[in-house]
């Protein structure tokens, strides 16, 4: 008979194994996975339950909101503050740092990152979307009032970092610094089971994921790489495909799994990017390395940027370690 490994079960197993794993940091991952469960109980009825559709409201980037961006941001504010490990988080949706100061979140050990709902445009037509999470100790001392600085630690500081991918079925994806492990929701017992065990990144891949439609103000060096992406010459093995949801998440996820690159470049209207550095761009460049691949902005790591605010935006390109390096010749040769 196959044995099922739980969420629960895999983080108490490997928690020896990780350097600074902790029964506070299991309990951390724990939270993570029932609000996950939540919003993966409201993005399948959303349809039936009237939770689609806009606030009227703009967000911190001043961007509007969605009904569902706003109950996925509540969702794991309440769930993480009840976990009392984490002692306070920083989300898309609200522009400043959220300090929790009530009981034990007070010594917390830990800040979280996030973006609640990446995708969430989409979700008016059944379009995949997701959650991203970045962990980090703590650097202000315990008993004193959380610090900005908290927050705008690098991504190589990162001790752990996730998504969750709402789709045809939902998966949570995390990290810890010692490989990466995919789980998929098993709605039958409630429980994320084991899937994709130490989820390698192959090393090439036929897939390229970019809004296309930006292309006029990309930079040359992009645009050159897609060309070559396009072009047929044999006996190589080109053409590329494009696939291109728009979720970050969900074009991550399948490049992940199957190989492939995703570029979001700096445009006229976003020049120094549009995806965020601290709740976007950092996680996913974290699991991309602890899968093999790799993630810069143009010009150095992602994960080697120091952030200078909570909601700065990056250029990034992610994905198979030999596209990245392919991609990089055409940058650099622009420079």
């Amino acid at each position: 008979m196959h044995k099922v490994t739980t969420l629960n079960q895999f983080i108490i197993e490997k928690q020896g194994e990780y350097p600074g794993a902790t029964g506070e940091f299991s309990s951390l991952l724990h939270h993570i996975g029932i609000a996950a469960k939540k919003v993966h109980r409201e993005v399948n009825k959303a349809g039936l339950a009237e939770i689609l559709g806009r606030v009227g409201v703009v967000n911190a980037q001043g961007e509007e909101q969605q009904k569902l961006d706003v109950f996925a941001d509540h969702i794991f504010l309440d769930e993480l503050r009840a976990s009392g490990q984490c002692c306070g988080m920083a989300t898309e949706e609200n522009s400043g740092i959220i300090v929790f100061n009530e009981g034990w979140c007070r010594d917390g050990k830990y800040v979280i990152c996030m973006d609640p709902l990446d995708g969430s445009s989409n979700i008016d037509v059944n379009v995949s979307v997701g959650t991203i999470f970045s962990i980090y100790k703590r650097i202000s001392p315990m008993g004193h009032d959380l610090a900005l600085d908290d927050f705008l630690q690098r991504g190589c500081d990162q001790i752990a970092a996730g998504y969750i991918v709402y789709g045809s079925s939902t998966m949570l994806v995390y990290s810890t610094g010692n490989g990466v492990n995919g789980f998929t929701l098993d709605t039958s017992i409630g429980e994320f089971c084991l899937s994709h065990p130490d989820i390698q990144m192959p090393d090439d891949g036929k897939l390229y994921s970019v809004n296309e439609g930006n292309y006029a103000n990309f930079p040359t060096g992009v645009k050159q790489y897609i060309k070559y992406c396009q072009e047929i010459d044999p006996p190589t093995d080109r053409p590329y495909t494009t696939r291109y949801i728009g979720s970050l998440v969900a074009d991550f996820h399948r490049n992940m799994l199957r190989g492939g690159l995703f570029l979001y470049p700096p445009t006229a209207a976003h020049p120094r990017g549009k995806l965020r550095l601290n709740y976007e761009c950092n996680p996913i460049a974290f699991l991309a390395e602890q899968s093999g691949g790799a993630a810069t902005d143009g010009a150095i790591d992602i994960l080697s940027i120091k952030p200078q605010t909570i909601h700065e935006r990056v250029p990034i390109y992610v994905g198979s370690r030999n596209m990245v390096a392919k991609l990089m010749e055409f940058l650099e040769t622009e420079n």
